[in-house]
């Protein structure tokens, strides 16, 4: 009885656990057995492990062969266990010592040839691997960038299972062609904000009101609603916003690419991003592409491709209801649970949110010359279409006006450009990263409202302007810690040490939509 063991990793979501793959070679009728919760998928790697066994210089065994995944408790599911089980035969065979095989992870799907292809999740099985204490990680070629980017760990890059046979024994390594992978990976140009990097918000004219609520969403991290007729700038503002963000962190870019390792969509030429993600799916998405899920898989959705970025949901009222009610609690606890029978996956989902609605079903009841012809009824039920709890949860409210053309000719190169704000942005978010140093927030939208009061309350004038509004029963609490919020990022934009008076009116200004202006105005105006 020959038996030898090997291991890889199982992915829950973001999440790695190690997994131990067990071949025993025993007495019987010629047969194959994986046992231990492996779905379809992993099923099939006992016909593509003996074909790749086969053509790599060995036999598969002609007796009884038991493949077993460990804990059998844990659902298995993907192709990246090839690897492992082949290696375990040929150790299990005595080809390979097994004290070879200890403190290594191995990962990756085996062509029928031997060949070894290219795998999802990389990035998030190799950290699991380093954390769970293992020395070297044995990947597909193609995914070393990716997997290098854990540091204390040795990644191994091989371009077939004969390769990796001759690297465990010490022999002469056969001199394999490169193996492409089987499409090439997309650019994640739909994810990323480097196609947006060219725009320019000094290219829009008049809204400065607008620029001025979306300089504030970019400094604290602020969800925003734009309402306007058709062509006014809603998209063009939107897609500026990343232009403002800063780079990511050394930590954020981790997660960030861990997420898109997952779904498959992270280029193996840059397989570490650095700027923040930007999504703007069409209205006709499913449910599943926004959140995330599968029939076989569970895979993340656009909210958490979007993990530290900006989702743009254009004609938000068009989303079908149970996409935009699925925001809900994303929104505030900043990650996504998916569940299905089998099996539950949590993938983070801390985006920053912009929505751009029309006023009516034609759009045209806020426009210069009002040619709307929806009744009252239909304008309603349109407006009904984002429902209470989502509206409570943005930020910032905005009614894009109509241009006349003397507007449009007069605002012309009277606008700072994105160069020129993002510095503005950056410098704001400095102040709060020295004022939130010692907490786990980094954004003025991610503080507690309680711990806002607690530890950063507003000055006296400020206080009493949300005590007015509190007594008079405009705010509710979750608005009025919204306010404060936006009170801060208001004072972080201004250098303020603590939000004044006018701070808490401008945040009261941007939370209802109302006109802005003060120091927010010479900030957006070109001097």
């Amino acid at each position: 009885m020959m038996a030898a063991a090997t291991h890889s990793v199982t992915l829950d979501g973001l999440s790695g656990r190690p997994i131990e793959v067990e071949v025993d070679i025993g007495g019987g009728l010629p047969t194959t057995v994986l046992v231990g919760l492996a779905d379809t998928m992993v099923n099939e790697a006992r016909d593509r492990c003996r074909s790749a066994v086969s053509n790599s210089g060995t036999t598969w065994p002609d007796q009884r062969v038991t493949i077993n995944l460990a804990p059998s408790t844990l659902p298995k599911t993907g192709s990246h266990y090839d690897l492992a089980i082949a290696l375990a035969v040929f150790a299990a065979k005595s080809l390979v010592p097994a004290d070879r095989l200890s403190g290594s992870v191995f990962l990756g799907e085996l062509a029928l040839d031997g060949r070894l292809r290219a795998i999802r999740g990389v990035l998030p099985a190799t950290l699991a691997a380093a954390e769970a204490g293992y020395e070297r990680v044995f990947v597909p070629e193609v995914n070393v960038p990716e997997a290098e980017l854990v540091p204390g760990i040795d990644v191994v890059g091989v371009r077939s299972l004969r390769q990796a046979v001759a690297l465990l024994t010490g022999e002469q390594q056969p001199d394999d062609p490169p193996v492409p992978p089987l499409d090439d990976t997309p650019s994640i140009s739909w994810t990323s904000a480097d196609r947006l990097a060219h725009l320019d918000l000094a290219d829009i004219s008049g809204q400065e009101d607008s620029r001025m609520a979306l300089l504030v969403a970019a400094a604290g991290g602020h969800h925003l609603l734009m309402t306007g007729p058709p062509g006014i700038g809603k998209t063009m503002l939107a897609q500026r916003l990343p232009g403002l963000l800063p780079d990511l962190t050394r930590e954020q870019s981790l997660a960030v690419s861990a997420v898109h390792s997952v779904a498959g969509v992270l280029p193996s030429d840059a397989p570490l991003l650095t700027r923040p993600p930007f999504l703007d799916p069409h209205h006709t998405a499913s449910a599943v592409s926004i959140v995330g899920g599968g029939s076989r898989v569970i895979r993340p959705g656009a909210l958490s491709l979007a993990h530290h970025g900006v989702l743009f949901l254009d004609e938000a009222p068009e989303f079908a209801s149970n996409v935009l009610e699925a925001l809900r609690q994303p929104l505030e606890s900043g990650r996504v649970v998916v569940s299905r029978a089998a099996m539950t996956a949590a993938y983070p989902a801390r985006f920053q949110l912009v929505l751009a609605a029309n006023p009516c079903p034609c759009g045209l009841s806020s426009a210069v010359a009002d040619q709307c012809r929806c009744t009252p009824l239909m304008r309603r039920r349109y407006a009904d279409r984002l429902s209470g709890p989502i509206r409570d949860r943005i930020d910032i409210h905005r009614s894009l006006p109509s241009l006349s053309r003397p507007d449009v000719v007069s605002a012309l190169g009277g606008a700072r450009s994105t160069r020129d704000l993002a510095a503005v942005v950056l410098e704001a978010r400095d102040r709060q990263g020295s004022r939130l140093r010692e907490t786990p927030w980094r954004l003025n939208s991610e503080v507690p409202g309680v711990e806002l009061r607690k530890s950063w309350p507003v000055s006296d004038q400020g206080r009493v302007l949300m005590d007015q509004q509190l007594r008079t029963n405009k705010l509710n609490a979750r608005s009025a810690d919204r306010i404060l919020r936006l009170a801060w990022s208001v004072a972080d934009l201004n250098g303020h040490d603590v939000p004044r008076g006018d701070d808490v009116e401008s945040a009261l200004s941007l939370r209802r939509g109302t006109a802005l202006g003060g120091s927010l105005r010479d900030l957006v105006q070109a001097s």
